[in-house]
């Protein structure tokens, strides 16, 4: 696609060769040649580059458990199969949201024509098909170096019809990105190389016409076998007449050459696959992509099957309302497929807001739900909600996971400092800041008063901030001054029981529910002297028994 015309790119607006295209284009001449790629299309797609983004992988990946992530809810499905995907081209491409809001609307109005359209659904999915049948001819798979070298080049170049047909014919009434697939093929296809291949197919398929009569006995079995006529095909410019064929081989004989029918077509198949080397390259990148979106896909059927919608989101300016109707956890989805979505309203999106409430209330994976919201969108993905209107962020930095390591030079509240620290030192304007439990790591009155110079300084830079505490008092002190610009509360609401009912509510949450957290996991004074009274006695039986 390269000599007739831009690729296709289900990803970019602006099509860009993501691929090592001169190192890919050697490796599928060797796999075309030997039928062993040894992993060509896995080479190339983590080799693959990305658009520019504005956002570094490493301040959000390992928190969000994106591997994790795409390996358990982007699971494609085509009928009763699913397939093996690329997950980690996957990965690389939702760690890195692009820069330029056309990418971003590209992908995003690809994914709403697939998702609407039963028959470019289907049409993609075949395309797909072929892709892996492709891969598999050039990788050797299930045996397929073991087989004639001719006919399994020829089986290849077959399926590459069939590659084209499929994205000339199955999306030509796209409106989407979509069309690009068939404006492409049908370069290729009008191009000599194709036509040239064509012609190759059908003298492999039909050199000749054979017409013979059977006899069959009153057995029903075969009597004899005659012959009736033979017509060759000779509209085909590969097929030569009996006496031409004869005189060229006379002629190569007497010139001191010699080989047979067999490399003659070998010839002939390599003549045809030079013409269309450049554009089976494409092809690589092009199987990246779709695994992308039928990811996405496979991830809005399983949602579905949980009685959970997913949608595209309304991309709105900062300063408009942050809607999230339905908001669910993908990652509880996938661990326990039974989640429970909940709604969340602030009046704005460039604002900080606390987050406050009882342990396992919910707070620390409403603040999963909303990141990878975030990263969905700007992904031009589905995003875990029935309604959604967000704003776009510059970057987004997470941080919810806070290890002990062996090797840290400082205690717990340096490495909170240090934490913080690297928070500023790349944040730009209006990015998205995601903060579980900010300054735990010290004693609550030198705690909120770095807690509350954070959350000034982040004002200061007009970002999308989102952060757990448990300093109640000090969250109550915030909302009452009103100091702070575009500051926000939001609260776990309780149900009549006190328990956590895992949807939010606005301002200050009074209790964290400790006791009510310690009753549950058997961490009472009566439960803890009933363990203590146990483990007295077991020791006097034991002094007894030595005794």
């Amino acid at each position: 696609m390269t000599a007739s015309g831009a690729p296709p790119d289900l990803l970019h607006a602006a099509p860009i060769v993501r691929i090592d295209h001169e190192r890919t284009k050697v490796a599928v001449a060797i796999a075309f040649a030997g039928g062993n790629s040894g992993g060509l299309f896995a080479e190339a797609l983590e080799r693959a580059t990305v658009a520019p983004s504005p956002w570094s992988p490493r301040s959000f990946q390992q928190d969000l458990y994106l591997q994790h992530f795409v390996q358990s809810c982007f699971a494609a499905r085509l009928g009763n199969h699913r397939p093996v995907m690329y997950t980690s081209h996957i990965v690389h491409v939702l760690a890195h949201p692009p820069a330029d809001p056309t990418a971003v609307d590209h992908r995003r109005r690809i994914l709403a024509e697939l998702s609407s359209s039963p028959d470019l659904r289907l049409s993609f999915e075949r395309l797909y098909g072929l892709l892996c049948r492709f891969r598999g001819q050039l990788e050797g798979v299930a045996g397929a170096a073991k087989w004639d070298a001719n006919r399994r080049q020829l089986d290849t170049l077959r399926v590459v019809k069939e590659l084209f047909d499929c994205m000339a014919d199955g999306f030509a009434s796209s409106k989407s990105g979509l069309r690009s697939l068939a404006t492409c093929a049908d370069s290729v296809r009008r191009g000599e190389p194709f036509l040239s291949m064509c012609d190759l197919l059908r003298y492999d398929d039909g050199l000749a016409t054979v017409s013979v009569k059977v006899g069959v006995g009153a057995d029903g079995r075969i009597r004899g076998l005659q012959i009736d006529s033979i017509s060759e095909n000779t509209t085909n410019p590969f097929v030569a007449s009996p006496l031409r064929r004869w005189l060229a081989k006379g002629e190569l004989f007497l010139r001191g050459f010699s080989f047979g029918d067999g490399e003659v077509m070998a010839r002939l198949i390599y003549a045809v696959f030079d013409g269309l080397h450049d554009e089976l390259v494409p092809l690589v990148q092009l199987l990246g992509e779709v695994e992308v979106y039928l990811g996405a896909l496979g991830f809005q059927e399983m949602a579905r099957a949980a009685g959970l919608p997913v949608c595209l989101p309304q991309i709105v300016s900062p300063t408009e309302p942050r809607v999230m109707l339905g908001l669910f956890n993908p990652l509880l989805l996938a661990a326990t497929g039974k989640v429970v979505p909940c709604d969340i309203h602030v009046d704005r999106n460039s604002a900080t807001v606390l987050v406050t409430g009882p342990n396992s209330g919910g707070k620390t994976r409403l603040l999963q739900s909303l990141a990878l919201s975030q990263l969905l969108a700007q992904s031009g993905l589905f995003v875990p909600a029935r309604t959604a209107s967000l704003a776009l962020a510059p970057g987004l930095v997470v941080s919810l996971i806070q290890e002990t390591r062996a090797d840290q030079g400082e205690g717990r509240l340096g490495m909170e400092l240090l934490r913080i620290r690297e928070l500023f030192e790349d944040l730009q304007p209006g990015a998205m800041v995601i903060l579980d439990e900010l300054c735990s790591g010290t004693n609550p009155s030198e705690g909120e008063e770095i807690f509350e110079l954070v959350v000034r300084m982040l004002a200061r830079l007009n970002p999308q901030v989102l952060i757990t505490t448990h300093f109640l008092a000090f969250a109550a002190r915030l909302e009452g001054e009103r100091k702070i610009p575009n500051l926000r509360f939001l609260q776990v609401e309780l149900g009549a029981d006190q328990q956590p009912t895992y949807q939010f509510a606005p301002g200050v949450a009074r209790t964290s529910l400790a006791c009510h957290t310690a009753a549950r996991l058997g961490v009472t004074g009566e439960q803890l002297a009933a363990l203590v009274d146990r483990n007295l006695r077991r020791g006097r039986d034991a002094e007894s028994g030595w005794g």
